[in-house]
Protein backbone atom coordinates (compact mmCIF):
# COMPACT_ATOMS: atom_id res chain seq x y z
CA UNK A 1 0.00 0.00 0.00
CA UNK A 2 1.18 3.51 -0.75
CA UNK A 3 1.33 6.21 1.93
CA UNK A 4 -1.80 7.72 0.40
CA UNK A 5 -3.61 4.35 0.62
CA UNK A 6 -2.62 4.03 4.29
CA UNK A 7 -3.79 7.60 4.99
CA UNK A 8 -7.17 6.98 3.31
CA UNK A 9 -7.66 3.71 5.17
CA UNK A 10 -6.88 5.32 8.54
CA UNK A 11 -9.31 8.16 7.86
CA UNK A 12 -12.01 5.67 6.84
CA UNK A 13 -11.62 3.78 10.14
CA UNK A 14 -12.49 6.99 12.00
CA UNK A 15 -15.36 7.97 9.68
CA UNK A 16 -17.22 4.67 10.06
CA UNK A 17 -17.43 5.15 13.83
CA UNK A 18 -20.26 7.60 13.13
CA UNK A 19 -22.39 5.59 10.72
CA UNK A 20 -20.73 2.43 9.47
CA UNK A 21 -22.35 -0.98 9.73
CA UNK A 22 -20.61 -4.25 10.57
CA UNK A 23 -19.76 -4.87 6.90
CA UNK A 24 -17.97 -1.50 6.77
CA UNK A 25 -15.88 -2.51 9.79
CA UNK A 26 -15.12 -5.92 8.29
CA UNK A 27 -13.80 -4.18 5.17
CA UNK A 28 -11.18 -2.11 7.05
CA UNK A 29 -10.54 -3.78 10.43
CA UNK A 30 -8.18 -6.76 10.66
CA UNK A 31 -9.58 -9.92 12.33
CA UNK A 32 -6.82 -9.63 14.98
CA UNK A 33 -7.20 -5.85 15.48
CA UNK A 34 -6.94 -4.49 19.01
CA UNK A 35 -8.12 -1.14 20.36
CA UNK A 36 -5.72 -0.06 23.13
CA UNK A 37 -8.34 2.48 24.33
CA UNK A 38 -11.13 -0.04 25.07
CA UNK A 39 -10.40 -0.33 28.81
CA UNK A 40 -13.35 1.95 29.77
CA UNK A 41 -15.69 0.47 27.17
CA UNK A 42 -18.29 -2.32 27.42
CA UNK A 43 -17.18 -5.95 27.31
CA UNK A 44 -18.13 -6.42 23.64
CA UNK A 45 -15.72 -3.64 22.65
CA UNK A 46 -12.75 -5.21 24.46
CA UNK A 47 -12.24 -8.11 22.09
CA UNK A 48 -10.40 -8.22 18.79
CA UNK A 49 -11.45 -7.64 15.24
CA UNK A 50 -14.27 -5.89 13.39
CA UNK A 51 -17.04 -6.92 15.81
CA UNK A 52 -15.22 -5.32 18.77
CA UNK A 53 -14.57 -2.13 16.78
CA UNK A 54 -18.22 -2.05 15.75
CA UNK A 55 -19.22 -2.51 19.42
CA UNK A 56 -17.12 0.58 20.26
CA UNK A 57 -18.99 2.53 17.60
CA UNK A 58 -22.37 1.39 18.89
CA UNK A 59 -21.35 2.36 22.43
CA UNK A 60 -20.46 5.88 21.26
CA UNK A 61 -23.60 6.14 19.13
CA UNK A 62 -25.77 5.23 22.12
CA UNK A 63 -24.69 8.47 23.81
CA UNK A 64 -23.80 10.80 20.94
CA UNK A 65 -25.62 11.77 17.76
CA UNK A 66 -24.48 13.94 14.87
CA UNK A 67 -20.98 12.46 15.32
CA UNK A 68 -18.30 13.39 12.86
CA UNK A 69 -14.54 13.73 12.84
CA UNK A 70 -12.76 16.57 11.12
CA UNK A 71 -9.30 15.34 10.07
CA UNK A 72 -6.69 18.09 10.25
CA UNK A 73 -3.55 16.05 9.56
CA UNK A 74 -2.78 12.47 8.58
CA UNK A 75 0.88 11.54 8.80
CA UNK A 76 2.31 8.22 7.65
CA UNK A 77 5.48 6.61 8.99
CA UNK A 78 5.99 3.04 7.85
CA UNK A 79 2.85 1.09 8.74
CA UNK A 80 1.59 3.67 11.27
CA UNK A 81 -0.75 6.57 10.50
CA UNK A 82 -1.18 9.42 12.99
CA UNK A 83 -4.38 11.42 12.72
CA UNK A 84 -5.00 14.82 14.32
CA UNK A 85 -8.78 15.24 14.47
CA UNK A 86 -11.63 17.15 16.06
CA UNK A 87 -14.64 15.10 17.11
CA UNK A 88 -17.99 16.89 16.92
CA UNK A 89 -21.21 15.49 18.40
CA UNK A 90 -24.30 16.11 20.51
CA UNK A 91 -25.00 14.14 23.67
CA UNK A 92 -28.46 12.63 23.25
CA UNK A 93 -28.11 9.52 25.43
CA UNK A 94 -26.42 8.45 28.64
CA UNK A 95 -22.66 7.98 28.32
CA UNK A 96 -21.55 5.01 30.42
CA UNK A 97 -17.91 4.36 31.34
CA UNK A 98 -16.92 0.88 32.49
CA UNK A 99 -14.49 -0.45 35.11
CA UNK A 100 -11.74 -3.04 34.68
CA UNK A 101 -14.33 -5.83 34.92
CA UNK A 102 -16.50 -4.19 32.20
CA UNK A 103 -19.16 -3.23 34.74
CA UNK A 104 -20.76 0.26 34.60
CA UNK A 105 -18.57 2.59 36.65
CA UNK A 106 -19.84 6.06 35.77
CA UNK A 107 -22.87 7.34 33.89
CA UNK A 108 -23.40 10.80 32.44
CA UNK A 109 -27.04 11.43 31.48
CA UNK A 110 -27.81 13.32 28.31
CA UNK A 111 -27.45 17.09 28.40
CA UNK A 112 -28.46 17.69 24.79
CA UNK A 113 -25.35 19.85 24.40
CA UNK A 114 -22.87 19.75 21.55
CA UNK A 115 -19.11 19.49 21.86
CA UNK A 116 -16.00 19.68 19.72
CA UNK A 117 -12.77 18.21 21.09
CA UNK A 118 -9.38 17.45 19.62
CA UNK A 119 -8.22 13.88 19.43
CA UNK A 120 -5.11 12.13 18.14
CA UNK A 121 -5.45 8.61 16.79
CA UNK A 122 -2.61 6.30 15.85
CA UNK A 123 -3.35 3.24 13.77
CA UNK A 124 -1.10 0.45 12.62
CA UNK A 125 -1.98 -1.17 9.29
CA UNK A 126 -1.28 -4.82 8.42
CA UNK A 127 -2.50 -6.79 5.43
CA UNK A 128 -4.39 -3.71 4.19
CA UNK A 129 -6.45 -3.32 7.37
CA UNK A 130 -6.23 -1.59 10.75
CA UNK A 131 -4.67 -3.97 13.27
CA UNK A 132 -3.92 -1.65 16.21
CA UNK A 133 -5.36 1.64 17.54
CA UNK A 134 -4.31 4.14 20.22
CA UNK A 135 -5.75 7.57 20.99
CA UNK A 136 -5.38 10.68 23.09
CA UNK A 137 -8.57 12.65 23.65
CA UNK A 138 -9.49 15.89 25.39
CA UNK A 139 -11.89 14.20 27.80
CA UNK A 140 -11.83 17.12 30.26
CA UNK A 141 -12.69 19.59 27.50
CA UNK A 142 -15.55 17.33 26.46
CA UNK A 143 -16.80 17.04 30.06
CA UNK A 144 -16.76 20.82 30.53
CA UNK A 145 -18.55 21.47 27.22
CA UNK A 146 -21.24 18.92 28.09
CA UNK A 147 -21.78 20.30 31.59
CA UNK A 148 -20.51 17.17 33.35
CA UNK A 149 -17.78 19.22 35.08
CA UNK A 150 -18.33 20.95 37.40
CA UNK A 151 -21.56 19.07 38.03
CA UNK A 152 -24.54 20.87 39.51
CA UNK A 153 -26.21 19.20 42.51
CA UNK A 154 -29.14 18.24 40.25
CA UNK A 155 -26.79 16.71 37.67
CA UNK A 156 -25.07 14.68 40.41
CA UNK A 157 -28.47 13.20 41.29
CA UNK A 158 -29.14 12.45 37.61
CA UNK A 159 -25.71 10.77 37.36
CA UNK A 160 -26.45 8.58 40.39
CA UNK A 161 -29.78 7.49 38.92
CA UNK A 162 -28.26 6.88 35.46
CA UNK A 163 -25.52 4.71 36.99
CA UNK A 164 -28.12 2.65 38.83
CA UNK A 165 -30.06 2.21 35.60
CA UNK A 166 -26.89 1.23 33.71
CA UNK A 167 -25.99 -1.35 36.36
CA UNK A 168 -29.50 -2.85 36.20
CA UNK A 169 -29.30 -3.01 32.41
CA UNK A 170 -25.92 -4.77 32.63
CA UNK A 171 -27.31 -7.61 34.77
Amino acid sequence: MTADDLRKLAIRTVEIMADGDLADFEAVIHPDAVNREAKAEPAAARGRGPAAAYASALWLRSAFSEMRWEVHEALVEGDVVALHTTMHARQTGTFVAYDADAKPDQAFPSTGKTFAVTQSHWVRIADGKLIEHWANRDDLGQAVQLGWVPPSPMYLLRMRRALGDARKDAQ
